[in-house]
């Protein structure tokens, strides 16, 4: 039998865990925290009232993934279908939470894990290397629990953000290497990269990059860049309080926007329509687009993200921003299915509505 798992079930789960794993074990204390909070779905398989295994299941929060974060079985239970049954109860789990696609990693040398997967009709689509504590590799597998879908995704190279402000500068990065391979990513460069892009002031803190920063740190690199903004006022100011602080950033965007007048790049005062940004995609340009991140991290602060492909239902982003408090790895950052209304009420941000995209393309 499978059913939800409940607090009592925690001392079977810590064994189980340690009996079928010699490292990357969940602690009874992170059994805990997934059973209780709201995005994730625990299922174990009970036979002659004793645990012989289970399933664990994230969710991201405004996208349309699910992440099959653990499964184990105890090694009396094996060769019984029991590892089956719980990845199809985990992909029905997904399902109810309207998830499209439910993705894992394993281990390279977990032959038996690999066969089962591919089994059930999982693609592997990506590695990830020295993934697990003991520096092994892992290869990463999907698959899509609607059929129908069919996503178009540009080879866009992943990059984590190092720092809490630089998520404009790690995604104006993947955008530049989508367009140029042979373009190095490094701390050094985002660093250099949020200097000429910073608005020097946001919160009480370091100061974030706006998209005429970052446009006009592509453009010194060559890139034809394209800017689209909704509103012609002095951006990202919602949270500073200092007038002081106010009239910094407005003099510096507005030398920014006169930078870019210089150098002949376009400033839209328009919004770009998600199928025509859909097509400028297609036609080769890379995408970087200002979303709120309320609806992912719960948290409302301005963050930039890189489109990497679009389908009927969803748009595809990479984001630069790994959420490891909530359980999240790399993989779960990396053309993260978001829908399509959901997108368009996240690309935008605080109360004046503004709506941002730079676009960029090879250059010389």
């Amino acid at each position: 039998m499978i059913r939800a798992a409940e607090l009592a079930d925690i001392p079977a789960l810590s064994q189980i865990e340690n009996r079928c794993f010699d490292s990357d074990r969940l602690s009874r204390r992170q059994f805990r925290y997934m059973l209780t909070r709201g995005h994730a779905a625990t299922r174990v398989y009970e036979q002659e009232g004793q645990i012989a295994g289970y399933v664990l299941v994230l969710f991201s929060r405004a996208t349309s993934m699910g992440r099959l974060y653990s499964i184990a079985v105890a090694p009396e239970a094996r060769g019984r279908g029991v590892a089956q049954a719980l990845v199809k109860t985990a992909e029905a789990a997904a399902r109810d939470r309207e998830r499209a696609y439910l993705r894992l990693e394993i281990r390279k040398d977990n032959t038996p894990s690999i066969r089962l997967f591919e089994g059930l009709g999982y693609r592997r689509f990506g590695e990830l290397s020295d993934y697990y504590q003991d520096h092994m590799d892992a290869w990463r597998f999907e698959k899509t629990l609607a059929p129908d879908l069919d996503p178009s995704l540009a080879r866009v190279p992943y990059y984590e953000q190092t720092l809490d402000f630089t998520c404009g500068p790690a995604s104006l990065m993947m955008a530049m290497k989508s367009q140029r391979p042979q373009l190095e990513l490094d701390r050094m460069l985002e660093l250099r990269l949020w200097r000429e892009a910073t608005t020097i002031f946001m919160t009480s803190g370091h100061g974030g990059c706006g998209p005429f920063g970052l446009a006009l740190a592509a453009a010194h690199r060559a890139f034809q860049v394209e800017v689209f903004v909704n509103d012609p006022g002095t951006h990202l100011v919602d949270s500073v309080r200092s007038e002081q602080k106010k009239a910094v950033i407005r003099l510096v965007q507005e030398d920014m926007q006169a930078q870019l007048i210089e150098l002949g790049v376009p400033i839209r005062l328009e919004q770009l329509a998600l199928d025509d940004l859909e097509q400028r995609c297609n036609e080769g340009w890379a995408a970087l687009v200002l979303i709120s991140s309320y609806a992912i991290y719960g948290e409302k602060f301005p963050h930039w993200v890189v489109v990497t492909g679009f389908d009927e239902h969803f748009i595809y982003v990479n984001d630069p921003f790994v959420d490891y408090d909530e359980g999240e790895s790399l993989a779960d950052s990396i053309n993260m299915p978001i829908p399509r209304q959901q997108f368009e009420r996240m690309a935008r941000y605080g109360k004046a509505g503004l709506r941002a995209m730079v676009l960029l393309n090879g250059g010389l």
